[in-house]
């Protein structure tokens, strides 16, 4: 065995999701057909936003880069999937399994920011809707967006310096379609202890101070909600928030069972499923929760629509 920052491992199997040709055919097509959805979706989103001077506003700001995160997301798994499928490989190098790694959960912690920054913007609209103008400012929300991108690459940046410096031996296969965390702390033959704990502790600082700003937020946005004396009102209100809180709960409920409990603790094929969940499946719904049911966003799409037409 080599030293502990060399690895004497030059490259990854990625086993993907099933072995049976058949299984891996319709996989195949599903992963597709999701992907597409979601570039698509996620780009229209991008375009109305762009195109309609009415939706220059911070909420739709934050949604703009959330969909561009979205893309990004989806395009740093998927793809790769995709072409080792048609290419007949499982193959991937010890250096891209740890850029795939990075960018992985940078956008993952952008998405984390950006879910906590958009419930902040919808406490502020409906606690104090008075002074959102002078609250949620766009310089604020440049800010807000910088900083998440800021930290969310010291934090990845963290954790792959520590699993670049692991040693790899004799099993290279990844039960996975990515190069997860949790499959590559297995394979190592290196002590992963202060990999675990750095999880465990700085990691779910980054994911769960998000989480409990959102909770705060929403906790507000309840009691305010509550003190609206029309039915109709109150019931806006919470359809709005609901769609929100649907895909913060999915995407908060699978990342908390995937990676942060105890390794021992971990099977291939719940992790895998629930990696699926918000690797693929979440990026996918985002434009139909978000937006699709906004009118404002769907005024702006069929606009954008009929100037095609027409032209």
């Amino acid at each position: 065995m080599r030293g502990a920052n060399q690895s004497s491992v030059s490259e990854f199997l990625l086993l993907g999701l099933s072995r049976q040709p058949q299984q891996q055919q319709a996989l195949f097509a599903l992963f597709l057909s999701m992907y597409l959805a979601t570039v698509l979706g996620n780009l229209l989103i991008l375009l109305a936003i762009c195109v309609d001077p009415r939706l220059h506003i911070p909420m739709y700001f934050l949604l703009s880069h959330l969909s561009f995160v979205d893309i990004c997301f989806s395009t740093t798994t998927v793809p790769k999937m995709l072409a080792n499928h048609i290419l007949g490989t499982q193959a991937i190098s010890f250096s891209g399994c740890l850029t795939q790694m990075f960018f992985l959960f940078e956008l993952a912690d952008m998405d984390n920011f950006l879910l906590a920054v958009m419930a902040y913007d919808r406490f502020v609209a409906i606690c104090h809707p008075l002074h959102y103008s002078t609250k949620m400012t766009h310089q604020l929300c440049a800010l807000l967006v910088a900083g998440s991108w800021v930290i969310a690459n010291l934090n990845v940046l963290l954790h792959t310096l520590l699993m670049a410096r692991l040693s790899f031996c004799a099993d290279n296969a990844i039960p996975h379609f990515f190069c997860d965390v949790t499959p590559l702390l297995k394979l190592s033959c290196s002590d992963t202890h202060l990999n675990e704990v750095m999880i465990l502790t700085e990691g779910s600082l980054i994911m769960i101070s998000p989480f409990i700003c959102i909770l705060a937020s929403y906790v507000h946005i309840t009691c305010a909600v509550l003190r609206v004396p029309s039915t109709k009102g109150r019931w806006k209100a919470f359809s709005t928030c609901g769609s929100h809180l649907a895909v913060v709960s999915l995407f908060y409920g699978t990342i908390i069972a995937v990676y942060f409990n105890p390794l021992s603790s971990h099977s291939s094929e719940k992790d895998t499923a629930a990696t699926v969940m918000y690797t693929v499946v979440t990026p996918m719904l985002n434009p139909f929760i978000y937006s699709l049911r906004n009118r404002d966003l769907k005024g702006a799409l069929r606009k954008m629509m009929d100037r095609k037409t027409c032209s």
